[in-house]
């Protein structure tokens, strides 16, 4: 402890005396079995309908007290900032859904559009969809959304009608575009969390419902996959929930799934561990910031996966598995949702699904409140951004035994190398005060730092990464790994081996 407070190298002296008398963990990537595939659009993301329209969404922190919302205007989908970034990320997926989109209306061609109908609460202008359209394809990130589904797509029978749902099909194919896949509409374990949606709407209502867009969807979009039903916290969220708590109703997944076994070309479900400061008043309490670096918050994940694939096995089996909707915490997320702190669970999240064999993972936000990939009023990116693009650019589609880990706090996983036959990415997610030191071979690293780790601006390497004038990315080139590479206390690396030689990634 002398040492240390009066040291006797300074600065990077110590720290390479320090690593290279640290004991290493030899990591042998040439063996590693491969346990599963990912899409190669496994990485997606989230834009919130009401993004598009504009609206009533998750208002910043530091408004008046017990603010839960507030107005924002439309998106503006044309910034070749946000384009930029968001291709950088691709090929990905672009989900366009959210709890807003159950009850907006979409214009006939030629209607005014000023007011929502009586049954809906807002209405997305032909043109806003046109510029959904045209950025999915200028990022390369096909649409995945849901329909309405409030009182005002409903006949006087009560039961749900294909006008809007048709409206959409027809207006994406009219902007030239078309739908890669679409839950019914969102989150219908919760329909009441919607304003205008039928009140005590249960699991009868929803397989007659569900039966007419499947029907519908067959006939009119067959490109479309059929994904669903797009479930919320039955695993833990909604456990922990009060009676009387503002979640409202529920419709149980299993219920619905039960109705209309083998249905759907994947199922689907969305994850949060715990919500924000925002919704305090459910009652369940809110994400832990002591907790973030521990394996119970970083693997919750699991926990939810395992529920909803059981589901999967029992009225679908042998259908993909897709995480459509997830963050840090629901209502937004927490202040730190922003941080680097939340890179651990955003990068374990994508390592541990991907080794259960679950296809697409898409974040939310691409850009709007606290737990979004880029701040809302500059577009500059966030820390799990960075770490979006550096899972891009190292790991591959075929999914790799974990190494043996040399302490729980070291989460290790591995793909194969991106684009390198034989090639292997690692990323190691140090969680841990103590640093790492691992044998992997040569090739290139990027290690992400913080101090304090709930900072806002990470470190790649020790550089701060940025977005130039022209929108390029730079400050992430890679540092070379000649046998052992040492991870930092609190800190992630990817590492890029493509002299591996792994048999699984030939």
């Amino acid at each position: 402890m002398m040492i240390v407070r009066k040291p006797l190298f300074a600065g990077a002296a110590l720290a390479a005396l320090t690593a290279a008398s640290a004991p290493s963990t030899d990591l042998d990537l040439s063996h590693l079995a491969k346990v599963a595939t990912v899409s190669d659009r496994y990485q997606a993301y989230n834009i919130e309908m009401v993004e598009v329209t504009g609206g009533r969404f998750w208002a910043p922190y530091g408004g008046p007290r017990d603010e839960r919302y507030r107005q924002r205007p439309p998106l503006d989908l044309t910034n070749p900032k946000l384009i930029a970034l968001a291709k950088a990320l691709g090929p990905s997926l672009l989900r366009v859904s959210g709890t807003w989109s159950i009850n907006t209306y979409i214009p006939a061609p030629g209607e005014e559009d000023t007011a929502p109908p009586t049954g809906f609460v807002q209405v997305l202008k032909r043109q806003e969809w046109k510029n959904v359209v045209a950025f999915s394809k200028a990022v390369d990130a096909p649409i995945v959304t849901s329909f309405a589904a409030s009182n005002g797509t409903r006949g006087p029978d009560g039961l749900w009608t294909t006008t809007q749902a048709q409206r959409l099909a027809d207006l994406t194919r009219e902007a030239g575009g078309s739908l890669y896949a679409a839950e019914f509409f969102n989150e219908p374990n919760m329909p009441s969390a919607a304003p205008e949606m039928p009140k005590q709407y249960n699991a009868s209502n929803y397989a007659v419902d569900f039966r007419t867009f499947r029907d519908w969807a067959r006939k009119a979009v067959p490109e479309m996959k059929i994904i669903g039903p797009g479930g919320v916290g039955e695993a833990g969220l909604m456990k922990e929930a009060p009676a009387n708590a503002q979640f409202g109703s529920h419709v149980s997944t299993e219920s619905m799934m039960r109705a209309n076994p083998d249905s759907l070309d994947a199922v689907s479900y969305h994850f949060y561990g715990s919500v924000s400061q925002r919704c305090a008043g459910l009652g369940i309490g809110t994400a832990n910031k002591a907790e973030a670096l521990t394996a119970k918050w970083l693997d919750l994940t699991v926990r939810d996966y395992d529920y909803y694939a059981a589901l999967r096995d029992k009225y679908e089996p042998g259908k993909p598995m897709w995480n459509t909707e997830t963050a840090q915490a629901a209502c937004g997320g927490s202040p730190w949702a922003s941080t680097f702190l939340d890179t651990f669970r955003y990068l374990n999240q994508l390592g541990v699904l991907a080794q259960k064999g679950v296809q697409e993972v898409m974040h939310n936000t691409l850009d709007a409140s606290d737990y979004a990939l880029l701040d809302t009023a500059t577009l500059d990116p966030r820390p799990n951004y960075w770490a979006a693009v550096l899972w891009r650019r190292t790991m591959g589609t075929t999914v790799l035994a974990s190494p043996r880990s040399p302490s729980p706090d070291l989460h290790l996983y591995a793909q194969c190398l991106r684009d390198k036959p034989g090639g292997v990415a690692l990323l190691a997610i140090n969680a841990g005060e103590a640093q790492q030191r691992l044998r992997v071979g040569r090739g290139l690293s990027w290690t992400m730092t913080g101090k304090p780790v709930d900072t806002k601006q990470v470190r790649i390497n020790g550089r701060v990464p940025a977005v130039s004038a022209r929108y390029q990315l730079t400050g992430l080139a890679g540092a070379r790994v000649n046998g052992a590479l040492t991870v930092p206390g609190e800190a992630i690396a990817f590492v890029a081996i493509p002299g591996a030689d792994n048999p699984s990634c030939r």
